[in-house]
């Protein structure tokens, strides 16, 4: 698959952010659904930020609603428990996964530079600190509904992480010998482990971990001399 190929099978993310959090939908969308996922993104935010202040089990839906600015009936409107609130994670994780196919498919950038990127953007919300972290990593395992929502999400990010990798592979920068998809869940195991290690740790800086766990992946899928 080429580069415009790789563009063409990009969806819009629409809503998802191109930085760190989901996106309230464009102007042209009804009242009531763009107060939905204002409302949405509003309680998103605030449990982020408490849960990085105090820790997972610290923050009480009660919690959440008062810093949102909404009643506790409210919150239930979006999520069924405070752990699908981290379920939101899997949104914003496949919205960098697609940016970064998009990225891919114009060209401008080396496939190295692109999963470069693409790393050290997935490890950005849970990389705020070690306890929100190890919370991500806790409501994952403890709940099966959240489970399900992850999985969802990571295979499809594996399939266009996968299509980048051939983009690589076509562009003389990746061993054509090595399957796409086992170099893709190669990648997603680099970003995720390197997280789940760092957060028992905290020490080094987490940009310091991903650099070096890049760096080893990299040399382990660039064709020789492209290392």
């Amino acid at each position: 698959m080429n580069h415009s190929q790789i563009a063409g099978s990009v969806t819009p993310a629409s809503a998802l952010a191109a930085g760190n959090v989901p996106q309230p939908p464009a102007p042209g969308v009804g009242r009531r659904q763009r107060r939905a996922a204002e409302t949405r993104l509003r309680l998103f935010r605030c449990a982020l930020r408490l849960i990085a202040e105090h820790g997972f089990p610290n923050v009480t839906v009660e919690d959440i609603t008062e810093a949102a600015d909404v009643g506790k009936g409210t919150f239930f409107n979006y999520f069924e428990t405070k752990d699908h609130v981290l379920g939101v994670m899997a949104e914003v994780q496949l919205g960098k996964v697609r940016e970064a196919a998009a990225l891919a498919g114009e060209g401008t950038q080396t496939i190295h530079s692109v999963l470069h990127q693409l790393v050290q953007r997935l490890a950005e919300e849970p990389g705020r600190s070690p306890s929100l972290a190890r919370a991500f990593i806790s409501s994952f395992l403890a709940s099966e509904n959240v489970r399900a929502l992850i999985k969802r999400n990571m295979q499809e990010g594996r399939k266009m992480i996968a299509e980048i990798v051939a983009a690589g592979q076509a562009s003389g920068e990746i061993d054509p010998c090595l399957k796409k998809e086992k170099v893709a869940m190669q990648l997603l195991q680099t970003a995720m482990g390197t997280v789940l290690l760092w957060s028992l740790h905290g020490e080094p800086a987490l940009e310091a971990w991903l650099e070096d766990s890049f760096q080893h992946f990299w040399r382990s899928i660039a064709l020789s001399g492209k290392e």
